[in-house]
């Protein structure tokens, strides 16, 4: 008669946990914001943009949206139509429009023209959550923040590090498994695993080189030639996100790219 497994204690978790981020530093090393941006305002106007579309495709439209409107003061003061126009292909643009003619507003009247560098004023401005605003922080300021979006929870959740679904609750579990300088690398981490092998529907087990500590093994396709063939991004040989990557980035320019 087979025994059922063992329980996991939750400091065997908590050690399984941070192994797992040490071995995903060392297959990403070059993990960053897949978003393009120059300066924090760019950032924060990227993030919200983010929202259900891939960052290629803000990518492909944020320089004609910076040219327009380089700063708050000049986006606060945009023609909503036509601010709409130019995001359009990232989808949801009307709602979009609205929140970054807020957010602009806010940073102009409020802030100086300044993004703010602490959380409790980031989320005050409209369109911007704990998510946006962990992003902002952790890549622009040197904040420590965990960045809770579809992948990270899908991960955290596969890996039985938690079965929260709510990204708050997510977030205050997982910082408290790892130590605070560690928070924003290990997001970036995590999403570029999400992204590349350990995908939402079909999961390339079979080349995760994680699996041996994936309490979810199996869920995907095991046959380590058919996981080879599931990989994207450079995992896979293929062209990134970014149109402007960081110098370290191993893989190739997202299509497109001048």
């Amino acid at each position: 008669m087979r025994r059922a497994p063992k329980a996991e204690s939750h400091l065997a978790m908590v050690r399984r946990a941070r192994r797992i981020n040490r071995e995903l530093a060392e297959v990403y090393p070059y993990a960053h914001p897949e978003l393009d941006f120059r300066n924090p305002f760019e950032l924060l106007v990227a993030t919200v943009l983010s929202a259900q579309t891939t960052d290629l495709r803000v990518n492909q439209t944020t320089p004609a949206l910076f040219a327009a409107y380089p700063t708050p003061e000049d986006m606060a003061a945009a023609v909503p139509e036509e601010m709409e126009e130019i995001i359009r292909p990232t989808g949801f643009f009307r709602a979009k429009t609205k929140s970054l003619l807020g957010l602009s507003a806010a940073l102009r009247d409020e802030f100086g023209g300044e993004v703010p560098g602490r959380l409790e004023d980031l989320v005050k401005l409209p369109g911007v959550g704990r998510k946006t605003a962990n992003v902002v922080l952790g890549n622009a300021f040197g904040v420590p923040g965990i960045t809770v979006d579809t992948h990270f929870g899908r991960l955290v959740r596969r890996w039985k590090w938690t079965d929260e679904e709510d990204p708050v609750k997510v977030e205050a579990v997982v910082a408290g498994i790892f130590p605070k300088s560690e928070w924003t690398m290990l997001s970036h981490r995590v999403v570029f695993h999400g992204r590349r092998i350990c995908h939402a529907r079909k999961p390339a087990c079979g080349a995760c080189p994680i699996a041996p500590l994936c309490p979810s093994y199996g869920e995907g396709e095991t046959d380590p030639e058919k996981a080879g063939k599931l990989l994207k991004y450079e995992m896979g040989g293929y062209p990134g996100q970014r149109l402007s990557p960081p110098a370290d980035y191993p893989g190739k320019p997202a299509l497109g790219a001048g």
